[in-house]
């Protein structure tokens, strides 16, 4: 299965693409980017899935390619059993190598299990895994930043510390985005410089770049950014 399925991704490549796309996740060698622009991916996951036709594949773990692994991500999204969703996710987890299959990890059964995906997004955000954490952020992000938002949430993101680029561009996009949803409730986090200098600026950066964040919000956040001193 994983020998047909690579075939029919290189029958997809676009070689202009994969050499753009190489420069844009640079985690991943160039020679294992393949080069399959993502709406094909995404058509070609939804054809297996109703075909059924990739449990073999998924177990093939780890690949060799980039847009294998995006591929795998795309089908584990689809799923629509929880349980059996979640036990794909953690199989899949510990092979993420780069931000895009972490981010396009993002299984649409989670939205109607936000209990019991919590448990694992506080797993999630205390591994010593680069991607793990990210993607258990970028969950809580996405799935807990209105109905189910709470206050505990971005103090979970803000007392992360880390030396990864990619753990903490994902803490700056988190803030970012709960400003322009719990704007009263997170501001304080930015106020209070509860961030590392350079994921606070980078969040404030990120806010004042939203459509979602006022004129007003806009001017009184860029006067929280920290200068550096550059004596």
């Amino acid at each position: 299965m994983t020998d047909e399925i690579r075939t029919q991704l290189f029958e997809m490549q676009d070689i202009k693409y994969r050499d753009f796309q190489s420069k844009l996740i640079p985690t991943v060698d160039k020679e294992n980017v393949i080069g399959v622009r993502t709406p094909l991916l995404r058509k070609y996951a939804k054809k297996l899935v109703k075909e059924n036709g990739f449990e073999d594949f998924l177990k093939d773990i780890p690949h060799k390619y980039f847009d294998e692994n995006q591929l795998h991500a795309f089908l584990i999204s689809e799923i629509k059993d929880f349980e059996r969703c979640m036990d794909e996710v953690e199989s899949f987890l510990p092979y993420v190598d780069n931000w895009a299959t972490c981010d396009q990890l993002s299984p649409k059964i989670f939205k109607k299990h936000r209990e019991e995906l919590l448990v694992h997004i506080k797993k999630w955000m205390a591994s010593d895994r680069t991607y793990t954490i990210r993607f258990g952020m970028g969950m809580l992000m996405q799935h807990f930043l209105d109905e189910d938002f709470d206050p505990e949430y971005p103090k979970m993101v803000a007392a992360i510390r880390s030396q990864e680029y990619y753990v903490n561009m994902m803490i700056a996009w988190y803030f970012a985005t709960a400003l322009a949803k719990q704007y009263d409730e997170v501001l304080p986090y930015i106020e209070g410089r509860n961030l590392d200098d350079w994921t606070h600026n980078k969040a404030i950066q990120k806010s004042v770049e939203s459509y979602r964040i006022t004129d007003e919000q806009k001017g009184y956040l860029k006067s929280l950014k920290i200068k550096r001193n550059l004596r």
